[in-house]
């Protein structure tokens, strides 16, 4: 773990087992709520995706995809029918699941939720999935409304306002205010890994304006080394969450190799680790 975590004084995503590290503050908080991230090991499938992948779309074999996922249900007695999965298009489109969604996407890739990068529900029994190996996992809870969920930010989700989308949607739809909300940024590339054109800064200045400069290094005329996770973190409080509601992963899934894929690390031929949330039925 190559980076500090910010606005904590401990890493929030702490092992679980083998193949799963847990939001332990929020599971410690609310203990029917099963929110974290897997890792790269402890599952099936063979190289380049060893071994725990949890995505259909890299071009495993199914077969392993689903017996991964599977493992990974028993680890956390969630059975896969209750799991909702999307096709990720790195947008900023957010979908409220119900359990009429259980079972899409969870063990095939024909189900899942179209052009989808953003997810929430306030039902129990339901465990919302994203495939992850770079980009940012942004969990949200307001536990006063019993609602949960998880946006996908790469760079694109990112100037996109996805975080903030999210934060709109529980405002305008669901009567939740800001400062009600609960958010963790989890494992996904750092600052260090991470290097970007002038067209990405450029985007992202006109959603944090000035603030922009605190999330980035310019190392040459049209190179900068982006903090997606700051720049997220930032949009969030820009948005209304207060700074002390949102907790920072210091893990890297480029630098820390043990743990996690990484498409830049691996040149894009790799597995996915699942950002996952849900309520368990009591």
């Amino acid at each position: 773990m190559k980076e500090k975590s910010r606005g904590i004084s401990l890493e929030p995503f702490v092992q679980f087992s083998e193949s799963f590290m847990s939001i332990k503050g929020w599971k410690d908080w609310h203990p029917n709520l099963l929110a974290g991230f897997t890792t790269k090991n402890g599952g099936i499938s063979d190289f380049p995706f060893q071994s725990m992948n949890t995505a259909f779309h890299v071009f495993d074999l199914d077969g392993k995809v689903i017996e991964n996922r599977r493992i990974l249900a028993d680890q956390l007695h969630f059975p896969v029918e209750r799991w909702v999965g999307a096709e990720q298009t790195h947008e900023a489109s957010i979908l409220k699941i119900d359990k009429s969604h259980a079972g899409l996407g969870a063990i095939d890739y024909k189900t899942a939720l179209k052009a989808t990068d953003g997810l929430y529900t306030k039902e129990s029994g339901i465990l919302l999935t994203l495939c992850f190996a770079d980009c940012v996992p942004v969990y949200f809870m307001a536990p006063n409304h019993h609602l949960i969920g998880i946006v996908h930010a790469g760079w694109k989700g990112t100037v996109a306002g996805i975080g903030s989308s999210m934060i709109d949607i529980w405002r305008q739809d669901e009567g939740v205010q800001p400062e009600e909300i609960y958010a963790a940024i989890g494992p996904s590339i750092c600052q260090n890994c991470y290097t970007v054109d002038k067209k990405v800064i450029n985007y992202l200045e006109v959603i944090l304006e000035e603030q922009t400069k605190t999330a980035y290094n310019q190392i040459t005329e049209n190179q900068y080394q982006l903090d997606l996770k700051l720049a997220n973190a930032l949009i969030l409080q820009k948005a209304g969450i207060l700074p002390e509601n949102i907790m920072t992963t210091g893990f890297c899934t480029s630098c820390d190799d043990s743990y996690f894929f990484s498409h830049r690390r691996d040149e894009g031929k790799t597995g996915r680790m699942l950002g996952l949330i849900g309520w368990k039925e009591e």
